[in-house]
């Protein structure tokens, strides 16, 4: 039993054959393939058929002269054993790799388009987010623009405490005050700043005088020393009297500021609770159904927000304005003798005394110059 080998010789365009050179290698070819199909017969005939060994006929008419592409491994290695090299099929390996890179394609478009409708998702989901944010401030202003316009003209009700209004007035009142003291003091430092500079120059001049009038040597030489004694204790008063400003700058701006905005937020909490609390009243008037009394449940919820963010706020400005009072008490207490003994010492001409009402109140002197930056600073 034996196999015809299949052979394709291809005719050029003046319906000639190939070359010598072409006829001799397909020949050669085809004695090849003739030998191999003998062997491969005999082995099927021994140990049966073996599927795994087949040939592929590439190409058709005006095809390549590389003929018949054997795909069996065992063949292959019987090729290779015998030194004979058959080049695959360009055909079919442009088939193959155009499809490879249409499946990395299409992989890659997924991706891509997969990476995008996750941003667009998480931008719409922003946006939707910073939409009702919006809304809830819009609903919100516009419900305590109605709520502070009807109290304005006469048409609604507000919550009112009576003690606690009395003493928010009490503070407020007392602030003013305070930052009149506080711009009175500051203007008094400036000026006696100006003063014991004043002193300062003058005894200067009466000690240079002393030294260049012989006759009133004695004179001039009594008021330098006079100057500069008045310059030392009027630098310690405006320790003293800079030590009460920085304290009731303090008080004013500080801890009593703090208690105001607290009493800010509070009136501001109010505001809203007063504006639902109308919201709800003007929707238990209605209609009762299914869509009022939905709305009518959602607004109670947002009354009793309110109704507990204004408890809140008033327990914490109620405590506040009563540490603030005790604290205040404490502080004038003590900078009020500070100012009055060390005034009363500085005109008194007791330094000594003067001396000692900065030490009880704990105030450091800085010494001259102390402020002055270095000369390694300045260079």
């Amino acid at each position: 039993m034996s196999k015809a080998a299949t052979m394709e010789i291809p005719i050029n365009g003046n319906g000639d054959s190939r070359t010598l050179a072409e006829d001799d290698g397909l020949e050669q070819a085809a004695q090849l393939q003739w030998s191999l199909d003998e062997k491969d017969l005999q082995q099927v005939m021994v140990s049966g058929p073996n599927l795994n060994e087949t040939s592929i006929v590439s190409g058709g008419y005006g095809g390549t002269a590389e003929g018949i592409i054997p795909t069996s491994s065992i063949k292959d290695l019987r090729m290779k054993s015998r030194g004979i090299r058959i080049a695959p099929s360009h055909t079919a390996a442009s088939r193959i790799a155009s499809q490879s890179e249409d499946i990395a394609g299409s992989d890659m478009h997924h991706s891509d388009s997969s990476q995008s409708m996750s941003a667009d998702q998480a931008a719409r989901g922003i946006a939707v987010e910073k939409f009702d944010v919006m809304k809830k401030w819009g609903l919100n202003t516009y419900k305590c623009t109605k709520q502070m316009l009807s109290e304005r003209f006469g048409r609604g009700s507000r919550t009112v405490d009576l003690e606690l209004e009395a003493q928010i007035e009490v503070l407020r009142d007392t602030k003013r005050k305070y930052e009149n003291v506080l711009r009175l003091a500051r203007a008094l430092t400036n000026h006696f700043y100006s003063m014991v500079q004043t002193q300062h120059a003058l005894g200067d001049t009466f000690a240079d005088l002393s030294q260049k009038s012989p006759e009133l040597r004695d004179e001039f030489g009594y008021n330098a020393e006079t100057q500069k004694l008045l310059c030392k204790n009027g630098e310690t008063l405006l320790g003293a009297i800079n030590f009460f400003v920085a304290s009731i700058n303090t008080l004013v701006n500080k801890t009593m500021e703090d208690t105001l905005m607290t009493i800010k937020m509070y009136e501001n909490a109010r505001l809203e609770y007063d504006a639902y609390r109308a919201d709800l009243e003007e929707l238990s008037l209605g209609p009762r159904d299914a869509v009022t009394m939905a709305r009518i449940e959602a607004a109670q919820q947002q009354y009793q927000a309110q109704k507990d963010k204004y408890e809140r706020l008033r327990s914490d400005v109620t405590i506040k304005l009563k540490f603030l009072e005790e604290n205040k008490v404490k502080v004038m207490h003590k900078q009020l003798l500070l100012f009055h003994n060390a005034i009363s010492a500085y005109f008194a001409g007791n330094q000594q005394q003067l001396e000692q009402t900065l030490k009880q109140f704990n105030i450091k002197m800085k010494p001259p110059g102390a402020d002055k930056p270095s000369w390694l600073e300045d260079q």
